[in-house]
């Protein structure tokens, strides 16, 4: 049976000792086809900073203990002119959610670039829009999202379960930021999913209760892929 090629996954950024396990189960989907992934587009929700849209950085290199990574700026050039794209340092400054992804894609891929987008608040054709724009063979979607926060362990069950079960449906106008704090970047991928016909796996759905925390208060981390066809 051919191995199937994530176009776009879905996984947590909390702390390693937390999630990273959960979000190793959405990189280790992507080892049969890395080679042919050459772009990632990294999206994640903004913690510390309020606006509308999507923020750019005009950095032109990330830098994790495995090494710098470069972005794409013909891709970044390609969709800075939509109006729904900004540059916003403020959105980047102390945001953890997309540089936890890196060591991830640093140790699965060879040799990529990224894009990396903090998502504010936006309706989901505004971030599928710029999904299609940089869509190609090439390119690697990745959203960064934990779910359901600080409820009791059985009560995050129930809510991270119905999320799941929005996710794999590309039910993207009921994603809501209290089960997902990435909602408005996993709305905007389940859009363009949808529009492309293409089926969501679920890898892994567990939350910090499972991990290496207490189970009173826990924070729900899933991993998902997205794919059309069989790598080539």
């Amino acid at each position: 049976r051919p191995a199937l090629r994530p176009k776009a996954i879905i996984a947590p950024h909390a702390g390693y000792l937390y999630s990273g396990a959960i979000a190793g189960s959405a990189y280790q989907s992507l080892l049969d086809c890395a080679r042919s992934i050459e772009r990632v587009v990294l999206l994640g929700p903004s913690h510390h900073v309020a606006f509308s849209g999507l923020a750019l950085s005009h950095y032109t290199t990330f830098r994790t203990p495995l090494g710098d990574v470069l972005l794409d700026t013909a891709a970044i050039n390609r969709i800075q002119p939509l109006p729904q794209v900004q540059y916003l340092e403020a959105a980047h400054a102390r945001e953890h959610c997309l540089e936890v992804h890196l060591p991830f894609l640093q140790i699965a891929l060879t040799h990529f670039s990224i894009v990396p987008l903090v998502v504010g608040s936006i309706a989901p054709e505004y971030v599928a829009e710029v999904l299609k724009l940089l869509w190609d063979e090439n390119t690697l979607i990745v959203v960064s999202s934990d779910l359901s926060h600080y409820l009791d362990y059985t009560s995050a069950g129930t809510v991270d379960a119905r999320t799941c079960s929005k996710i794999e449906q590309l039910d993207y106008a009921h994603i809501y930021p209290e089960e997902a704090c990435g909602a408005h970047a996993i709305a905007g991928l389940l859009k363009e999913a949808s529009n492309r016909h293409l089926s969501a796996t679920t890898l892994d759905l567990r939350n910090s209760g499972d991990t290496a925390g207490s189970k009173d208060r826990v924070v729900g981390y899933g991993a998902w892929s997205f794919h059309s066809a069989a790598c080539q």
